[in-house]
């Protein structure tokens, strides 16, 4: 949620900051903004040129095109509310009393009422609802000559999340980034350089990218890019390579990013077992190398997830379960963290987000950390917060996905959970050579949940998943002919226990859609209409399953003329609790 895009360098910034903001609407926003510090002509004092708009970024673009901002130097945000609602004076960037301290920020600001009521006292004023705006005030008041040590003093006493790119135009060669609990990183171009919360950002102009830690201050001059903490040690930041090609990151002929992703499928899971699953059935991570003692060791395995990555953790506990024979459990991450579980150092916490900036995964598997347990991310974002903290990371591959609604990230995920429990399963020495070849079977419940969330998530209509087993505890009294049910009937151990259900559906005048194995009968005559999957193991059929349910979702939105790649009030990487 939110993008923030920043720019240093020889060329106009103002082109460069348009089209990232592009980029990052993927993102999901409500408002947007930018601040560019204009070229003085001769005999004219510096000035900083903010245009924003309370609609999408097209609104500013079109703004921005009648007046260009010249300059070399400038900050770009798309904001998703949290305080204040979506206005134009509550859109970012924001600024000091003096209108020389730029600030754009993602994520909260947990103590801006306390800081807010200190500098009104001190005679700060405050247009905004935001509590982003303490933040250029705060520096302002720190302000003594140097604008690096403002920002390091005002940081220090922030509390909460936040990614910020920050400039003066007192000096206007500097270009200042930092981050606590929220995603921010440096690119670095050929004399030029980007500040962003979202690789994606950035990846037309370079694929070298520095990534801050928790804490750091990034300070951008036309000579380079210098990390420090807060108290000014200097850090050696990480270098990453970003693997992305531009076009990924772009629709290719599809008429939305999700129908293109999840068109992609096929790639992001070969992508997600390559060089990881030999032809004897054989695992290893390179970035969870740990050895079969240490694996033998664990009798838990807790998996942390929200929204669709939650999904996945569900379907993972079952496949865990039954491979390994270790006891697993899928868990509410922004549920776990408020709870005194039972982790310890035999428990194996796997975490799932796609960006790996998830607030709620992350503060749950400090907590389970804390308490002694073995970690893995599992997560599409290399680097990222969760890889970063977590003992070592399980990377997707999956490549960027731009719809808000996950598709091709989720089967990667499905896909890595299974590597894991194929992992486990052999150092415990639960599954023979031939058994490791095979997909092992998988329960339905978790793929219903997450097409009721497509359904939910892009075309606005309620929908609830459930199992066959739990039809007649409460959901059948919903049922008429006005309630149309999606029956998950393919072939497996729940298969006949479903075609009973479908029987008790009909009776009840509900129109059914049965998913059903290619060549099975048993339905004919009963369901309103079928679609058949081809035979496959029924581990597999989980994917295929899921498939069919997100374009379900996708053309039920389609037809309602919704934003199918951007759906309402929601965002891609929810980086605030």
């Amino acid at each position: 949620m939110c993008g923030i895009i920043g720019y240093l360098g020889g060329r106009e910034a103002t082109p460069i900051l348009m089209e990232s903001l592009k980029r990052l609407e993927y993102r999901g926003y409500d408002s947007a903004g930018v601040a560019v510090l204009e070229l003085p002509r001769a005999g004219e004092a510096v000035r900083t040129s903010v245009t924003k708009s309370e609609a999408k970024v097209d609104t500013l673009i079109a703004k921005l095109k009648m007046n260009m901002p010249s300059g070399n130097l400038g900050i770009g945000h798309t904001r998703w509310a949290t305080h204040g609602k979506p206005t134009y004076v509550n859109a970012h960037p924001h600024t000091d009393c003096k209108g020389k301290i730029f600030v754009v920020h993602n994520g909260i600001i947990e103590n801006f009422a306390e800081l807010k009521a200190e500098l009104e006292a001190a005679g700060h004023e405050f247009p905004s609802d935001t509590d982003t705006e303490v933040v250029p005030h705060l520096i302002e008041a720190n302000y003594k000559g140097d604008f690096l040590a403002a920002v390091r003093a005002a940081l220090k006493r922030i509390k909460g999340a936040y990614a910020l790119a920050m400039f003066s135009s007192d000096d206007p060669e500097l270009l200042v980034g930092a981050r606590l609990n929220a995603p921010l990183v440096v690119g670095i171009g050929d004399n030029e350089y980007y500040i962003a919360s979202d690789i994606t950002a950035i990846i037309p102009y370079t694929k070298r990218v520095l990534v801050l830690g928790e804490g750091e201050v990034a300070a951008v001059t036309p000579l380079g890019a210098e990390v420090s903490t807060l108290d000014g040690v200097t850090v050696n930041p990480k270098i990453v390579h970003v693997d992305w090609d531009v076009s990924q990151a772009q629709k290719g002929g599809y008429p939305h990013f999700m129908l293109k992703e999840i068109n992609e499928t096929p790639e992001a899971l070969a992508n997600a077992m390559r060089g990881r699953l030999t032809d004897d059935g054989t695992v290893s991570f390179r970035e969870f190398d740990v050895a079969d003692k240490q694996l033998r060791r664990i009798d838990d395995i807790l998996l942390l997830g929200m929204g669709t990555s939650r999904h996945a953790a569900m379907i993972g506990e079952y496949v865990i379960e039954d491979w390994s024979g270790i006891p697993a459990r899928a868990e509410d991450a922004s549920e776990f963290r408020y709870r005194r579980p039972t982790v310890g150092e035999k428990t194996l916490g796997v975490v799932i987000s796609q960006s790996g900036e998830t607030a709620d995964t992350l503060v749950a598997m400090q907590q389970a950390k804390a308490r002694g347990a073995l970690s893995v991310a599992v997560t599409n974002v290399v680097a990222s917060s969760a890889a970063r903290d977590a003992d070592g990371a399980i990377y997707l591959h999956a490549g960027p996905e731009i719809g808000v609604a996950s598709t091709k990230t989720l089967h990667a995920h499905i896909v890595s959970l299974y590597l894991l429990a194929m992992r486990l399963a052999d150092v415990k020495g639960r599954v023979s050579p031939e058994r490791k070849r095979e997909l092992v079977e998988a329960l339905r419940l978790p793929v219903a949940l997450e097409g009721a969330l497509k359904l939910k998530e892009i075309s606005y209509i309620h929908a609830e998943g459930t199992s066959g087993g739990e039809l007649k505890h409460g959901p059948i009294a919903l049922l008429d002919d006005q309630f149309p049910v999606i029956a998950i009937c393919t072939a497996g151990t729940t298969k006949d226990k479903m075609v009973s259900n479908v029987h008790e559906i009909v009776a009840r005048n509900a129109p059914v859609l049965a998913l059903i194995t290619k060549g099975d009968r048993s339905l004919n005559g009963v369901a309103t209409d079928v679609f058949e999957i081809p035979e496959v193991d029924e581990a597999a059929a989980v994917v295929l399953n899921t498939v069919v349910l997100q374009l379900f979702a996708y053309h039920v939105a389609v037809k309602l003329g919704q934003d199918v790649d951007q759906p309402r009030n929601l965002a891609k990487s929810v980086t605030v609790e």
